[in-house]
C-alpha cells in the first residue's frame, strides 16, 4: 500500500516510517524539515520538504496517488496555542482540512489522524473511554477536536474511511526539550548534566505515558481495520511526576535537586485513558512498561550525547 505520512520526519513519525518499511509499505513523507530527508531517501522513501499548507501539496497527490493518509503533522505545544491560537487553528484546523480535500478529491482510502488528550478537558470519570464528553480547555486541544469534526463529517458525506487515534502522553528516544509533551525527556537531559528539576505544582498530578514504540506499532495496526473507529492508544495505568523522578533515581542512580513551583494554570490534575478499543479492534496491547521505555530512552540519549 502506497501511504502519505505528513510530519513523517518528526518524533512519532519517524517511529511509524521505520514500522511502514518493516511492513513493506510504500511510503512518502510531506516534512517541512528538511534535516533528515537524505536518512529516509537512503531508506527509499519518497520526500518532499513542503508544509502542509504549500500550494504545491495537490501536486504529491497526483503524482503519488497514496491510498491511506497518516497525518500527524501539527502545531503541538498548549503554551503555544494559548498565545497564538490563530497560527494554532492554521496548523491543526484548517491543514486538517485542506487534507481532507485532497483525500476525496483523489480517493484516498483511509484517513488516520493523530489526535490527543487533550481533546477531552478536565476528566469526568478515570479512565477516560472514547465516549468521553470532549470539551479541552486549551486551543490545541480545541483544534485537535475541530479536526476530529471535520473528518467525521467528511466521512458522512463522502463516506471518506477514517481512524482517529487519541494519542496519551507520549515518551521516548529523539523527543524534543521543548514543549509539555516531553518532561520525560527534559527529565532525563537534566539529570544526566546535573541539573535541577523543576516541578509545577506539589508532583503528585498523573499522567499516562506511553512509549513511542507503541504508539508506531497501533498506528500501523489501523491500516487493516474497516470502517472508522475512534481509539484512545494508552497504556490505562498512571504515574505521577514524583514517582517519575523516583524511576529514575531508581534506574540510573541520578541525585535529583528538585524545585517545586506553582501550579500552571489549566493544568490537569490527573489523566488515564482507557484503552479497550485499542486491545479489541487493533489487538494491540503497549509492549512496554515505564522502567523498560526509561532505559531505552536513556541509553539512546546517551548515545547521541
Amino acid at each position: 500500500m502506497k501511504i502519505l505520512v505528513t510530519g513523517g520526519a518528526g518524533f512519532i513519525g519517524s517511529y511509524i516510517v521505520e514500522n511502514l518499511k518493516e511492513a513493506h509499505h510504500e511510503i512518502v513523507i510531506v516534512d517541512r524539515n528538511d534535516s533528515n530527508r537524505s536518512y529516509f531517501e537512503q531508506k527509499d522513501v519518497t520526500y518532499y520538504t513542503y508544509d502542509i499548507h504549500d500550494t504545491r501539496l495537490e501536486s504529491i497527490f497526483i503524482k503519488e496517488q497514496p491510498e491511506a493518509i497518516i497525518h500527524l503533522a501539527a502545531q503541538i505545544s498548549v503554551t503555544a496555542s494559548m498565545e497564538n491560537p490563530v497560527n494554532d487553528m492554521k496548523v491543526n484546523g484548517y491543514g486538517t482540512i485542506k487534507l481532507l480535500q485532497l483525500a476525496t478529491k483523489y480517493h484516498v482510502r483511509k484517513f488516520i489522524y493523530a489526535s490527543s488528550a487533550a481533546v477531552y478537558g478536565v476528566p469526568k470519570y478515570l479512565p477516560m473511554d472514547e465516549t468521553h464528553p470532549v470539551t479541552p480547555i486549551s486551543f490545541y486541544g480545541l483544534s485537535k477536536a475541530v479536526g476530529e469534526q471535520y473528518i467525521h463529517l467528511y466521512q458522512d458525506i463522502y463516506e471518506l474511511d477514517f481512524c482517529i487515534l487519541r494519542f496519551a502522553n507520549v515518551y521516548g528516544p529523539g523527543q524534543s526539550l521543548h514543549g509539555e509533551a516531553g518532561v520525560i525527556s527534559i527529565f532525563n537531559h537534566l539529570m544526566q548534566n546535573n541539573l535541577p528539576l523543576t516541578i509545577y505544582g506539589d508532583g503528585e498530578q498523573t499522567r499516562d505515558f506511553i512509549f513511542v514504540k507503541d504508539i508506531a506499532d497501533a498506528c500501523v495496526r489501523t491500516l487493516d481495520l474497516q470502517g472508522s473507529h475512534t481509539i484512545n492508544i494508552s497504556t490505562n495505568t498512571t504515574c505521577s511526576l514524583n514517582e517519575l523522578v523516583q524511576h529514575f533515581i531508581q534506574l540510573f542512580n541520578y541525585d535529583a535537586v528538585i524545585h517545586y513551583e506553582p501550579t500552571k494554570q489549566g493544568d490537569i490534575r490527573h489523566s488515564i485513558l482507557a484503552n479497550i478499543n485499542a486491545s479489541s479492534l487493533l489487538d494491540w496491547q503497549p509492549n512496554y512498561t515505564m522502567e523498560k521505555g526509561l532505559v531505552e530512552t536513556y541509553q539512546q540519549s546517551i548515545i547521541l550525547s
